[in-house]
């Protein structure tokens, strides 16, 4: 079976407020997506964290999207590349973006697929809390983002819509 050239993972636990963005955002696109006939070209992928089996999931593809929410996260999101970063310890059952690269390049000796993070911002991540509703007029505003995102499906298309090179000081929610 071959892979959709476009992989979303969508990460986040639906039981911890604001946590919720990523699992309901790639429910909102995979509708989308459904009814306007792109869901041939992406695949989407939820889980509460990354793990290192996740490396298999980026074969073959030609773009991949990491969506999260984070705290302290510029409103309503922020959107960059992914930069393969360091590989994770031995202990960890949890791996960051950067270093899920990383580790796909150690473990299959060849460049990971191009890939970019949209890291939309929350103000609460209490177990047993609901979505805020800020956190609600984000998630509109990353649909409606990601709906441009996938209407041009393209590493330089996505390249020119960074809002920042190189973003330092995100803090997602593992």
């Amino acid at each position: 079976m071959t892979s959709k050239p476009v992989l979303l993972l969508a990460l986040g636990n639906e039981s911890r407020g604001d946590d919720a963005l990523g699992p309901l955002l790639a429910r909102r696109l995979h509708a989308w997506l459904t009814s306007t006939g792109r869901d041939s070209a992406v695949e989407i992928i939820e889980e509460f964290q990354l793990q290192i089996e996740h490396t298999l999931d980026l074969k073959g593809r030609d773009l991949v999207l990491f969506v999260d929410a984070g705290e302290g996260t510029r409103p309503p999101f922020d959107f960059f590349a992914a930069r393969a970063g360091a590989t994770v310890g031995y202990t960890t059952h949890a791996v960051a973006p950067e270093a899920l690269l990383g580790l796909y390049a150690r473990v299959h000796a060849a460049a990971p697929p191009p890939a970019f993070i949209l890291c939309l911002a929350g103000e609460g991540f209490e177990l047993g809390e609901p979505l805020s509703a800020t956190a609600a007029t984000h998630l509109e505003a990353g649909f409606t983002f990601c709906q441009r995102l996938f209407d041009s499906p393209s590493l330089p298309s996505w390249q020119a819509s960074c809002n920042e090179p190189i973003h330092v000081g995100r803090t997602p929610i593992a």
